[in-house]
Protein backbone atom coordinates (compact mmCIF):
# COMPACT_ATOMS: atom_id res chain seq x y z
CA UNK A 1 0.00 0.00 0.00
CA UNK A 2 1.17 3.49 -0.68
CA UNK A 3 -0.24 6.76 0.54
CA UNK A 4 -1.41 9.11 -2.18
CA UNK A 5 1.39 11.29 -3.60
CA UNK A 6 4.04 9.27 -1.77
CA UNK A 7 7.24 7.78 -3.08
CA UNK A 8 7.83 4.04 -3.03
CA UNK A 9 9.50 2.77 0.11
CA UNK A 10 13.04 1.41 0.00
CA UNK A 11 13.64 -1.98 1.58
CA UNK A 12 17.02 -3.59 2.08
CA UNK A 13 16.77 -7.38 2.27
CA UNK A 14 19.79 -9.04 3.86
CA UNK A 15 19.42 -12.65 2.71
CA UNK A 16 21.94 -15.20 1.46
CA UNK A 17 19.43 -17.63 -0.08
CA UNK A 18 18.35 -16.54 -3.58
CA UNK A 19 15.16 -18.63 -3.33
CA UNK A 20 14.13 -16.83 -0.12
CA UNK A 21 14.90 -13.43 -1.67
CA UNK A 22 12.70 -14.42 -4.63
CA UNK A 23 9.89 -15.39 -2.23
CA UNK A 24 10.05 -12.01 -0.49
CA UNK A 25 10.05 -10.19 -3.84
CA UNK A 26 7.08 -12.31 -5.04
CA UNK A 27 5.14 -11.69 -1.82
CA UNK A 28 5.71 -7.93 -2.08
CA UNK A 29 4.50 -8.01 -5.67
CA UNK A 30 1.49 -10.19 -4.80
CA UNK A 31 0.50 -7.69 -2.11
CA UNK A 32 1.06 -4.76 -4.47
CA UNK A 33 3.57 -3.20 -2.09
CA UNK A 34 5.04 -0.23 -3.91
CA UNK A 35 8.65 -0.40 -2.92
CA UNK A 36 12.15 -0.71 -4.21
CA UNK A 37 13.87 -3.75 -2.76
CA UNK A 38 17.60 -4.23 -2.86
CA UNK A 39 19.16 -7.51 -1.80
CA UNK A 40 22.58 -8.14 -0.27
CA UNK A 41 24.02 -11.51 0.71
CA UNK A 42 25.30 -10.98 4.27
CA UNK A 43 26.06 -8.50 7.03
CA UNK A 44 29.38 -7.38 5.54
CA UNK A 45 27.72 -6.49 2.25
CA UNK A 46 24.79 -4.86 4.09
CA UNK A 47 27.13 -2.57 6.03
CA UNK A 48 28.89 -1.57 2.80
CA UNK A 49 25.46 -0.81 1.33
CA UNK A 50 24.36 1.28 4.32
CA UNK A 51 27.65 3.16 4.39
CA UNK A 52 27.50 3.62 0.60
CA UNK A 53 30.92 2.10 0.05
CA UNK A 54 32.31 0.84 -3.26
CA UNK A 55 29.62 -0.32 -5.67
CA UNK A 56 26.96 1.03 -3.32
CA UNK A 57 28.02 4.70 -3.54
CA UNK A 58 24.68 5.87 -4.95
CA UNK A 59 22.11 3.45 -3.50
CA UNK A 60 18.93 4.69 -1.81
CA UNK A 61 18.93 4.69 1.96
CA UNK A 62 16.44 2.06 3.17
CA UNK A 63 13.27 2.83 5.09
CA UNK A 64 13.29 -0.72 6.45
CA UNK A 65 15.76 -3.59 6.68
CA UNK A 66 14.55 -7.20 6.50
CA UNK A 67 17.25 -9.38 8.02
CA UNK A 68 17.96 -13.09 7.91
CA UNK A 69 19.87 -14.40 10.92
CA UNK A 70 21.91 -17.26 9.52
CA UNK A 71 24.35 -16.03 6.88
CA UNK A 72 28.03 -16.44 6.10
CA UNK A 73 30.79 -13.94 6.98
CA UNK A 74 28.68 -11.72 9.27
CA UNK A 75 25.43 -13.20 10.52
CA UNK A 76 22.27 -11.29 11.36
CA UNK A 77 22.99 -10.98 15.06
CA UNK A 78 26.45 -9.52 14.42
CA UNK A 79 25.02 -7.14 11.80
CA UNK A 80 22.24 -6.02 14.12
CA UNK A 81 24.73 -5.27 16.92
CA UNK A 82 26.85 -3.10 14.59
CA UNK A 83 23.89 -1.21 13.10
CA UNK A 84 22.26 -0.45 16.44
CA UNK A 85 25.58 0.82 17.85
CA UNK A 86 26.07 3.19 14.89
CA UNK A 87 24.62 6.68 15.44
CA UNK A 88 24.00 7.15 11.71
CA UNK A 89 22.23 3.83 11.22
CA UNK A 90 20.48 2.92 14.45
CA UNK A 91 17.18 4.63 13.61
CA UNK A 92 16.54 2.32 10.64
CA UNK A 93 13.97 -0.27 11.71
CA UNK A 94 15.30 -3.81 11.33
CA UNK A 95 12.84 -6.66 11.18
CA UNK A 96 14.28 -10.14 11.49
CA UNK A 97 12.79 -12.42 8.83
CA UNK A 98 14.16 -15.89 9.37
CA UNK A 99 13.37 -19.59 9.47
CA UNK A 100 14.48 -19.82 13.11
CA UNK A 101 11.74 -20.04 15.70
CA UNK A 102 14.20 -20.74 18.52
CA UNK A 103 13.34 -18.62 21.57
CA UNK A 104 16.97 -17.63 22.23
CA UNK A 105 17.16 -16.14 18.70
CA UNK A 106 13.99 -14.14 19.30
CA UNK A 107 15.24 -12.83 22.66
CA UNK A 108 18.74 -12.08 21.34
CA UNK A 109 17.34 -10.19 18.35
CA UNK A 110 15.18 -7.94 20.50
CA UNK A 111 18.03 -7.36 22.96
CA UNK A 112 20.16 -6.23 20.02
CA UNK A 113 17.50 -3.74 18.93
CA UNK A 114 15.36 -5.53 16.36
CA UNK A 115 12.06 -3.77 15.70
CA UNK A 116 10.33 -7.06 15.02
CA UNK A 117 10.85 -10.78 14.55
CA UNK A 118 9.00 -12.84 11.95
CA UNK A 119 9.49 -16.55 11.46
CA UNK A 120 9.16 -17.27 7.75
CA UNK A 121 6.03 -19.35 7.19
CA UNK A 122 6.61 -22.47 5.10
CA UNK A 123 3.23 -22.16 3.37
CA UNK A 124 3.28 -19.64 0.50
CA UNK A 125 -0.19 -18.23 1.31
CA UNK A 126 0.87 -17.67 4.93
CA UNK A 127 4.12 -16.08 3.73
CA UNK A 128 2.22 -13.69 1.44
CA UNK A 129 -0.10 -12.82 4.33
CA UNK A 130 2.88 -12.17 6.65
CA UNK A 131 4.35 -9.74 4.09
CA UNK A 132 0.95 -8.04 3.71
CA UNK A 133 0.79 -7.50 7.46
CA UNK A 134 4.41 -6.28 7.51
CA UNK A 135 3.55 -3.78 4.77
CA UNK A 136 0.42 -2.61 6.57
CA UNK A 137 2.26 -2.03 9.83
CA UNK A 138 5.49 -0.43 8.60
CA UNK A 139 4.23 1.54 5.61
CA UNK A 140 0.65 2.42 6.61
CA UNK A 141 0.34 2.52 10.41
CA UNK A 142 3.84 3.27 11.67
CA UNK A 143 5.65 6.52 11.17
CA UNK A 144 9.19 6.02 9.94
CA UNK A 145 12.03 8.46 10.55
CA UNK A 146 13.03 10.68 7.64
CA UNK A 147 15.87 9.37 5.53
CA UNK A 148 19.37 10.59 6.16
Amino acid sequence: MLAENSQPFDILLVEDEPADAHLVRSALKENKVLCNMNVVQDGVEALAYLRREGQYHDVPFPDLILLDLNMPRMNGREFLAVVKADEELKTIPVVVLTTSDVERDVVASYKLGAAGYITKPVDMDQFIDAIRQLDNYWFVLARLPKKI
